[in-house]
């Protein structure tokens, strides 16, 4: 009854299910550990937008370039400030404002972007209150460029002078004579009427609509494998029934009726 698992045509069968159902079960296990992954990513850049205050703040240089594991690291940079800019339509607490950003010439000859903190309603520079005068050093949570996909950006061009909309080197280097970091720090203490603005955690570390493709496409992949096993029974009890009819003569009895002449309606 079996006889037909060996045809040609079943052993092609069986070495496509043999190969598909371990391919659908590594490719589902793969999405499923990147999923985890992300979710591991989002816990450790929620620890990390969390800057200790207590621990020893490390030189800036020693944090550069910043990637997930120096993102929100405390800096410290010493210098005199510059130009102050004002970057619009940033939300905080739930209430809409703008961060004053200066920027910090450094002993190294590069300018650090400086958020020194938040201010409340439209971007007004009369409010901002001026830097510091003289040598400072600042302490601050370290962060990497925003880029127009950064939480918080909403605009990026088309603003007045002294207005940028974008914390990056690459939106700032036109607006001072010095090479600008590329990277950028918040202050932990706000002075002057400003508010300080917390560490956001590392770009593409998020609960993102990725990170849920993958839980999606590991779904897929399962699903896939039990459909490839599911077709492989399906076949092998159609043919199973069919081999059965055989044997008993089913198959030839329903050939000969189907031949035999039917009678004529009169």
């Amino acid at each position: 009854m079996y006889r037909f698992l060996l045809t040609p045509r079943w052993w092609g069968i069986n070495v496509f299910v043999a190969l598909a159902i371990p391919v659908c079960l590594f490719m589902g296990s793969w999405q499923l550990s990147r999923f985890e992954d992300r979710v591991q990513d989002h816990e450790d850049a929620k620890r990390q937008a969390t800057v200790d205050t207590s621990g020893k703040a490390r030189p800036l240089d020693a944090l550069l370039p910043v990637d997930r594991e120096t993102s929100g690291e405390r800096a410290s940079a010493t210098g005199r400030y510059g130009k102050q800019l004002l970057v619009p339509d940033r939300t905080l607490d739930g209430r809409r404002g703008y961060y004053v950003l200066t920027m910090l010439h450094t002993t190294a000859g590069k300018s650090l972007p400086v958020v020194r903190g938040w201010l409340p309603g439209d971007a007004d520079a009369r409010r901002a209150p001026a830097p510091p005068r003289g040598e400072v050093t600042v302490t601050g949570a370290l962060q990497a460029s925003e880029s127009p996909s950064s939480d918080g950006v909403r605009t990026a061009g088309g603003l007045p002078a002294g207005q940028v909309g974008m914390i990056s080197a690459a939106s700032l280097v036109n607006l001072v004579p010095d090479d600008v970091y590329n990277a950028w720090v918040t202050l932990e203490r706000g002075t002057d009427g400003l508010k300080p603005v917390p560490a956001a955690a590392p770009e593409d570390s998020g609960l993102d609509m990725k990170a849920f493709q993958n839980l999606g496409y590991t779904g897929e992949w399962f699903v896939f494998a039990g459909f490839v096993v599911f077709m492989w029974f399906r076949l092998f009890r159609r043919e199973r029934e069919a081999a059965r009819d055989e044997e008993l003569g089913l198959m030839q009895a329903e050939a000969e009726d189907a031949q035999s002449p039917q009678p004529s309606a009169t």
